[in-house]
Formats: structure tokens, C-alpha cells, sequence
């Protein structure tokens, strides 16, 4: 069975870098812009897991993920943080608003495949 991610990052590239990561490994990937854009993906869909950046306009990742987590149906869904910060304070803010992981870009392909099906599989 093929796990569905939802990838929301405001760089297409990086969001490519994602989708040529995941796809050859039989995921199914639905991305978004930034989260304002990932809250409008994600109505409609029941993603196994989401990956989420920090830094992005109209609403950041710690917005994004308060947005998914006040929604019941999304309250045990594992979220992935991908993003270029590393700072112990923002894993901290990213934790207690109900992230279950943290990855630090540029990221390993394997490890990223290998995270998601932890966490989802």
C-alpha cells in the first residue's frame, strides 16, 4: 500500500526535491505553496503523513502546524518539520505545537524515506 504525504514548502524546488525523493519509493505526494495553501490541500484528504518547512509567507510552519492539529481528524497525524533552521528553541516550539519530527535541509533522500515510513508505516 502506497503512503500519502502531503509536502508543504514554499520552494518549488525544494518541493520537487521531495517529490523525487518520494515517488520512486511508491509514495503518493500532494504538495502546497506555503501553509495557507496546505490547509486548502489538505481538506479532502487523509495523508499517512505531512512534511512541513518552518520559513514561508502567509503562514509559517508553526501556524501550519497549529492549523492541522486543531482539526480533529489530523490530531495523530505524523508531521515532519523539513526546513534549514536547527535551533534546539524552534525544535522546542515545534514539538509542544504537535510536530513528531525534525529534518534539517539539505536532507538525505533515504533518511527521508526511511523517516516517513517510521513514522507512517
Amino acid at each position: 500500500m502506497s503512503l500519502e504525504i502531503l509536502a508543504v514548502d514554499d520552494s518549488r524546488t525544494m518541493r520537487d526535491m521531495i517529490k523525487l525523493a518520494l515517488l520512486p519509493a511508491g509514495f503518493t505526494v500532494h504538495t502546497a505553496d506555503d501553509g495557507v495553501h496546505g490547509i486548502e490541500v489538505l481538506d479532502g484528504l487523509e495523508p499517512d503523513a505531512i512534511i512541513t518547512d518552518i520559513n514561508m509567507p502567509r503562514m509559517d510552519g508553526f501556524g501550519f502546524i497549529d492549523a492541522v492539529r486543531d482539526q480533529d481528524k489530523y490530531r495523530s497525524t505524523p508531521i515532519l518539520v523539513l526546513t534549514t533552521e536547527a535551533a534546539p528553541e524552534l525544535k522546542q516550539r515545534a514539538r509542544a505545537a504537535g510536530a513528531t519530527g525534525w529534518i534539517v535541509k539539505p536532507f538525505d533522500p533515504a533518511k527521508l524515506v526511511k523517516a516517513l515510513q517510521m513514522v507512517a508505516g
